[in-house]
Formats: structure tokens, C-alpha cells, sequence
């Protein structure tokens, strides 16, 4: 069967249309990549969340339904009943917008995020909602008069997605793989060769390491840009660096929270260069990175720009092949032995401590963002799992935490070892050691 996994399918296209269709007519998930299928299933979800200057309606909110439909036509996938690429007829339009009315903004947006396993409750309704709370009175001291927030199944959107909606663009996928850029044939064969032997391996581990139901919770937190630039320029790194350092550090608690010795993470790139074995979907690549733990925060942030240049610096196509390639096998397999594919394989996360994404920048323009106002709040959700995503935008970055419930109030030390990195940024060289404040407690 051809792909059509992310196409938009113009009217005038019959014969496209039609395909696709007919595929989504035999299975709902029919035009789903293997990576669309697993996170599906794993009722992975991912939100997106700001305030606005200006209020909404029923009316309003379903035409911004209907414009990021026409600008992601991927949002028309994945349910029973879909029309791939056509417009949601009004019934879907009511059926998954929602406003409600509250006396202020205390809490939020913390306050609304959630799991979003509704999302998969009725497969007859397309796999994201788009919710507003507007305030009583009016705008608030901060000229703030509504919030809204758009969940999504991660199925059908991802980072990028979202920072091209921000601007109003289109987020179309396309094939994102380039089949004319191949990985060379023995490379091919030697991962393959590997993932013969990871399946068997991570079915059993899926199986018997899977962590149970978990308590989970979301934090998000929102820094000003400049003390972070600041800050990475002083110490010589990247600023990813700083922020993915400095959030583990929070996190893993003097060893109490991940580990004494390393940390093992996953983390996630944009990039141009594509290859035939990268998903058709996702624009996204993930990377795996072990983080030696060290006391000081500022060897620590080092450490962890060294250990990113080091891991980009190789060949990073291995690791997005073998899971494009063991998601396929388990694909195959989970037809001919669903019984094998239950809720705890897909809770398993690899034993990885900790996911961090860091998003393409968020900055509002156009129609269909018009009075949406920094911060911008974007995440994703795994069951069990440990993530944290980066939210660049303007003059703001968000850290947006979704994970086990015991290592939230950690996240909270952050700002403390910011300010201490800032705090020695003021002292003479001779007196930045002896100093240390907040960043080294």
C-alpha cells in the first residue's frame, strides 16, 4: 500500500482521495507510520497551552479548529469515519471544542493539564480537543482574558508542528524520509542484524521491568532568555546544554533521584539531512546520551555540552533505525499475537531516566494565534515516563515537566541554581569559586 501517512489530500485530487479512503475505510490507523502506531497505542498525548488578550466563543473556537485543519491536514487522521485532508463537518467541530467560564487564573496552566486519555475514549471523534477558559470579569491585571489549550493524541502532532501553527503556517508532513539519501547497505544490514536480536530482548524486558501504574503530575516553569544566554556564554556552551544540565541536576537530587553516577537520557533534534530509514511522519530524531554525574553544577553543565558534542560528533542514524525498524517488527507482530501488546509493554520506556525536547521557537503571528501572549506552554505525556520539554520564544523559555509525581517539587530548585549561576557572573574571577551561592548547594 502506498503511504499517504501525512499527505494533505486536496479536493482536486481525486484519485489520491480515494486511496486514501479506501485505506482508512479498512482501518482507521491504516495511513499511520509504525512510530504514528506505537504512540497510539501507548496513549501518548501532547498539549499546548497559552493565555490571550482576547475572549472566545463557541463560534470563535470552532473556526480555529477549521483553520488548523486546513493548515495541519494530519488533524483529519486517525479516527473512524475520517475524510483524510477534508473539512470536519460542524457536528466534530461542537463535539471537541469546549469553553468554560472561571473567577480567575490561580493555578493554571498546571491546573487543566492532564493525562488526555479521554482523547482515545471514542474512536469516532478526531484524536485532539481544543478547550478555553475564559475569565468572569474580564481581562485580569495582566491583561490576560482567556487561556486556551489544545490537547492532541503525539499520533498526529509534534513540536514542530506546533511552533508552525504558532505562526500561522502550514504544517503539512509530506514523506518526511528521503528515500534517495539511504543509509549505506552494510550499515543497514548490521542494524538489522541488531535489531534481530534488541526484539526478543525488549518484548521480555517490556514484559517484566514495565514500571505499574504510577502516580503522575505536570509542572510548568518559565525563565526569561537572556540570563540563560547570558549565563551559556560565560560558561562556553550550548544553551540547550545549560538548560537540559540544569534541569537534571534539579532532578536527580544529589544522586537521590536518577543516580550517583549517570544519568541515561534520550533527547530529541530537528534535522535536515534525511535518510530512507527516518520515519515518514515525524520530523523529529531522537538520540541517546548516558550524563556522567558531577557535584558541581558548573563541571555538570560542561560535562553535558561535552557529552552532546561527543554524541553528535557520531554516527547518530543507529539508534532512529533500529527503532524504526523494531516498531515495524512489533507492528507485524501485535496482528497475528495482540494478547503480547497490552498496556504495560506500552508503559515500557527502556529504563531511559529521562526524555528532554527541546522545541523549533514559538513565536505568535497571524490569524490564528491573534492575542495569544508569552509564555507559551507546550509537553507531552508517556505513562511513566520522566519528560520535560524546552519552549523557546520570544523572550521567554518554558520547561514543562510530565512525570513521576516524587520528582516534581525538585523542579522548583531551578530558578535557585539559575540565580547562582547569574549571581557569580557579577563577582571578580578570583571570587567566583569561593562563591558558589545557591548553584552548588
Amino acid at each position: 500500500m502506498k503511504s499517504f501517512s501525512t499527505t494533505s489530500f486536496p479536493a482536486e485530487q481525486n484519485n489520491v482521495l480515494d486511496e486514501a479512503l479506501a485505506a482508512v475505510r479498512k482501518h482507521p490507523h491504516a495511513l499511520f507510520t509504525n512510530f504514528q502506531w506505537f504512540l497510539y497505542k501507548a496513549r501518548n498525548t501532547v498539549y499546548f497551552t497559552a493565555f490571550s488578550t482576547e475572549g472566545f466563543d463557541k463560534e470563535k473556537l470552532c473556526s480555529i479548529v477549521a483553520q488548523m485543519a486546513a493548515l495541519a491536514p494530519q488533524l483529519t487522521h486517525g479516527y473512524v469515519g475520517a475524510r483524510p485532508g477534508q473539512p470536519f463537518p460542524k457536528h466534530l467541530l461542537e463535539a471537541i471544542t469546549s469553553i468554560e467560564q472561571v473567577d480567575d487564573f490561580d493555578g493554571y496552566p498546571d491546573k487543566w493539564i492532564n493525562n488526555g486519555r479521554d482523547l482515545y475514549e471514542d474512536d469516532s471523534l478526531p484524536l485532539f480537543r481544543v478547550q478555553a477558559i475564559v475569565r468572569r470579569n474580564g481581562p485580569d491585571e495582566l491583561g490576560r482574558a482567556s487561556m486556551i489549550m489544545v490537547r492532541s493524541s503525539h499520533a498526529i502532532m509534534e513540536g514542530s508542528d506546533s511552533a508552525l501553527l504558532t505562526r500561522s503556517q502550514p504544517s503539512s508532513h509530506g514523506t518526511m524520509s528521503s528515500p534517495g539519501n539511504k543509509v549505506p547497505l552494510r550499515k543497514r544490514i548490521s542494524y538489522a542484524l541488531g535489531t534481530a536480536l534488541m526484539l526478543p530482548m525488549h518484548m521480555i524486558s517490556a514484559h517484566i521491568l514495565s514500571p505499574g501504574e504510577v502516580e503522575m503530575g505536570f509542572r510548568s516553569l518559565a525563565f526569561e532568555r537572556a540570563p540563560l544566554r547570558s549565563v551559556a556564554n560565560r560558561l562556553k556552551v550550548r544553551q540547550r546544554s545549560l538548560m537540559f544540565a540544569l534541569v537534571m541536576y534539579a532532578l536527580n537530587d544529589g544522586g537521590k533521584g536518577f543516580s550517583s553516577k549517570r544519568i541515561r537520557g534520550i533527547y530529541t533534534m530537528l534535522d535536515s539531512e534525511r535518510h530512507d530509514y527516518d520515519d515518514d511522519f515525524f520530523r523529529v530524531r531522537s538520540i541517546e546520551a548516558i550524563f556522567e554525574v558531577c557535584d558541581d553544577l558548573e563541571d555538570f553543565i560542561r560535562k553535558v555540552d561535552e557529552t552532546i558534542g561527543q554524541v553528535e560528533a557520531r554516527d547518530i542514524t543507529k539508534m532512529q533505525f533500529l527503532l524504526n525498524t523494531m516498531l515495524a517488527a512489533h507492528r507485524m507482530i501485535s496482528r497475528i499475537l495482540p494478547f503480547l501488546y497490552s498496556d504495560r509493554f506500552f508503559r515500557f520506556n527502556g529504563n531511559y531516566d529521562i526524555v528532554l525536547t527541546m522545541v523549533p521557537p514559538h513565536r505568535t503571528y497571524g490569524d490564528l494565534t491573534r492575542g495569544l501572549i508569552e509564555p507559551i506552554y507546550c509537553g507531552s505525556y508517556h505513562p511513566g515516563s520522566n519528560l520535560c520539554t524546552f519552549v523557546p520564544a520570544r523572550k521567554n523559555v518554558t520547561l514543562n515537566f510530565s512525570m513521576r509525581a516524587q520528582h516534581l517539587p525538585h523542579a522548583e530548585k531551578i530558578a535557585g541554581l539559575l540565580a547562582g549561576l547569574e549571581k557569580k557572573q557579577t563577582l571578580p574571577p578570583d571570587r567566583q569559586q569561593e562563591d558558589s551561592g545557591p548553584a552548588d548547594s
